[in-house]
């Protein structure tokens, strides 16, 4: 997300391509409904996978705070290990390709954990061998997706696309956990985890079948991994509203996987909590993504894109620090309520972030750019935990929650002291007849 260029930057369709409004919007593109799809039953299995492969290793392998902070940390590692060159390699390549081979390589990697608890040779070592071959498999899907977007629709409908994905990940969260905690519990959580990986080859499937193709990017004969790399990065680092979204997300998923590497730990560990009510909990709260995916346009047209940006995460922050007092009592039906508004919050920032950063990148910046706020905002997410399992071993595991709180509940900070603060329309990427093109300033 170099590619055949849209429409309106001048030249023909790409096959599949709807480019004329038409009622109903994205309804009628086929190729984005297949992406859709094949999107929707994967984050199903996402979902599910979430919830089992912490509970494998808490509930089978009987593993301590430590190895499951581990475990999530691992999970993300690979956005802090390989997310830089992914986007310069992503650009070179096609998106839809890139999203084919890295769905069938989880479905693989997943698919081992079933095969292994089978033969009885399942081991935490293996968790976490599975756990980086799939980040790592997600680092570059993800980048390919988010570059992807705006190559397959208009990117006058940006908004309403990444809407449209962002309702089927909540539907996912909503129903996805209860299913889960229900086949951890029929099938126990290894076997559970099967699941996930037919749902990557449902998608691979259905990616498969996009008709749009566009032309394999042209090999430049001066080609430099290093410079362009570090391209993206100066793309994203010299512009402030891109530093700060950086800088408000990144800091926000360090301390949101501070408090995950414990989270399960508190429920599944200390409390005794079943991996029903668990999940449970977790389909509840994703009710407010779902209300969120529908009510973002709306609320960034009446607040503006960019205070929407400062606001809604504003709004969110504070809600986690319900998660610390949590007993085996009436306070496990207020943290299911408080995920729900923080859920919301979140949605909103995140469909107009993407939206904005999607719109004001040139096309042949894409890959590089979404690599570059992957590897920024993601690559945090390691480290958070690896702290938070340090952390539930040497202080606690409430002790822990509170001290992510606390630092979440700052993380508004970068945005509202940048220009983002009081702008209502964000600058976007507009091609003039030169090759460089330009940007359309905003109005304050």
């Amino acid at each position: 997300m170099t590619s055949e260029l849209l429409p309106e930057l001048g030249a023909q369709p790409a096959v599949g391509a709807e480019v004329r409004p038409r009622r109903g919007g994205l309804w009628h593109h086929l190729d984005f409904r297949r992406l859709w799809i094949g999107e929707t039953v994967s984050q199903f299995g996402t979902q599910i996978t979430f919830l089992a492969l912490p509970l494998v290793a808490i509930l089978v392998l009987h593993a301590s705070t430590f190895e499951v902070g581990l475990l999530t940390a691992l999970d993300t590692v690979g956005f802090l290990v390989v997310g830089l060159p992914a986007g310069a390699w992503v650009d070179r390549m096609r998106f839809r390709s890139v999203l084919i081979v890295n769905d069938i390589l989880r479905a693989a990697a997943l698919g081992s954990i079933p095969l292994a608890q089978v033969l009885g040779v399942l081991t935490i070592g293996q968790l976490y061998v599975v756990a980086v071959v799939a980040g790592v498999c997600t680092v570059f899907f993800d980048v390919a997706y988010q570059s992807y977007l705006p190559e397959l629709i208009d990117r006058s409908t940006l908004v309403e696309g990444n809407s449209k994905l962002q309702a089927s990940e909540s539907v996912s969260q909503i129903a996805g956990p209860g299913i889960g905690g229900a086949l951890v519990q029929a099938l126990t959580a290894p076997y559970a985890i099967f699941v996930d990986a037919l749902s990557f080859l449902w998608s691979a499937a259905w990616v498969g079948a996009i008709q749009a193709r566009p032309p394999k990017p042209e090999r430049k004969p001066d080609r430099h991994l290093g410079r362009e790399i570090k391209d993206g990065v100066a793309f994203v680092v010299k512009n402030p509203m891109l530093r700060a979204i950086a800088m408000c997300t990144g800091s926000s998923n360090l301390c949101s996987s501070m408090a995950g590497a414990v989270f399960f730990v508190l429920l599944a560990g200390q409390l005794g909590v079943s991996a029903g009510i668990i999940g449970l909990i977790m389909a509840t709260s994703a009710i407010g993504g779902l209300v969120g995916s529908f009510i973002a346009n709306r609320i960034a047209q009446r607040l503006g894109q960019g205070s929407t940006i400062w606001v809604s995460i504003l709004v969110g922050a504070p809600l986690g620090f319900v998660v610390p007092f949590v007993h085996k009592d009436w306070t496990l039906v207020l943290l299911a309520v408080a995920q729900i508004f923080w859920w919301g919050t979140v949605v909103v920032y995140n469909i107009t972030q993407v939206s904005f950063r999607q719109g004001l990148c040139p096309p042949h910046l894409l890959g590089r750019m979404n690599a570059t706020m992957r590897f920024l905002v993601w690559g945090t997410m390691p480290l958070g935990g690896l702290l938070g399992g340090v952390l539930g071993e040497k202080v606690g595991v409430r002790e822990t929650l509170l001290i992510a709180a606390i630092g979440g509940a700052l993380t508004w900070l970068p945005v509202f002291f940048s220009p983002l603060r009081w702008q209502r329309d964000l600058p976007s990427y507009v091609p003039d007849d030169e090759t460089a093109g330009s940007l359309v300033e905003s109005e304050t």
